[in-house]
């Protein structure tokens, strides 16, 4: 596990940390060294066989967020479903901001769509801020597409919280939604099924997508109020 922080630390960049504790509120600055996301993906990769993953991974909570990352990027190249599942549950009582919680994406959730639907679900109701989102993340990551019903949109609409991270990921979710299941989707912000705040979020995330047509966003324009 050590040699896991030593190689974090050769990589780490002080003017970085500083950079990154801006955009993690809540995180002390001392908890940060520096190195970025796509370093520590290259070396998850370099050391997925390593031997000294498994107690990584067991010894919870870790020190550093960028452990925490790394953390979450061995959890995405799991290849066994079920032991995936009891690693995220593990791990996601230390998830404590947004970056970590959207760099886990395991790859094997793909695998076995009918199975995740039911943890997406559970974590859905989550009271736990990121447990939550990581449930709403992993719907719009898998269920929009050949999968989706339009329950799920239900499901996410009727998740009530005034915490800022659950909201954004709702708005993120509906702004995506929009993108692929627009008939459906825009019924939502037509009808005001959402709350104000995420209403106009998911309208102004809808418009910054180049994914939604110039036709969309102008009509999406008119709903803001």
């Amino acid at each position: 596990m050590m040699d896991f922080l030593k190689e974090l630390y050769a990589m780490g960049e002080g003017e970085y940390a500083d950079f990154q504790a801006k955009l993690t509120p809540g995180i002390p600055r001392e908890n940060f060294i520096g190195v970025r996301i796509p370093k520590i993906r290259a070396l998850a990769k370099q050391k997925k066989d390593d031997p000294q993953v498994d107690n990584f991974l067991s010894s919870l909570p870790h020190e550093f967020y960028e452990e925490n990352i790394l953390h979450g990027c061995f959890l995405s190249q799991s290849k066994d479903f079920e032991s995936c599942i009891q690693l995220v549950d593990a791990f996601l009582p230390y998830v404590d901001n947004w970056a970590v919680c959207d760099t886990m994406n395991p790859k094997v959730f793909a695998k076995h769509k009918k199975e995740c639907l039911t943890y997406a679900k559970r974590w859905m109701q989550s009271k736990e801020v990121y447990t939550c989102r990581f449930g709403i993340l992993t719907l719009m990551r898998y269920f929009l597409d050949e999968d989706y019903k339009k329950e799920y949109l239900d499901k996410v609409a009727s998740i009530s919280s005034e915490e800022y991270y659950i909201q954004m990921m709702i708005a993120w979710f509906f702004a995506t939604a929009l993108a692929k299941q627009w008939d459906e989707t825009i019924l939502f912000l037509e009808q005001k099924r959402l709350a104000p705040w995420v209403h106009k979020k998911t309208i102004q995330k809808a418009k910054e997508s180049f994914r939604i047509t110039a036709e969309q966003k102008a009509y999406l324009e008119g709903l803001k109020a």
